[in-house]
């Protein structure tokens, strides 16, 4: 964790995938996650 930044953990995705317009949603080992390659401190995971 650089700079105090943390993944955000919410029950929806769909509002923090709308934040930016490189957010991805991925499923990796059954969870959800928002990731971002362009802009790194907009990350999400569900589950």
């Amino acid at each position: 964790m650089v700079g105090g930044r943390k993944m955000k953990v919410k029950n929806s995705l769909k509002s923090l995938k709308n934040r930016h317009r490189a957010n991805r949603v991925v499923r990796r080992k059954g969870r959800l996650y928002v990731i971002n390659k362009v802009n790194k401190r907009f990350k999400a995971r569900q589950g």
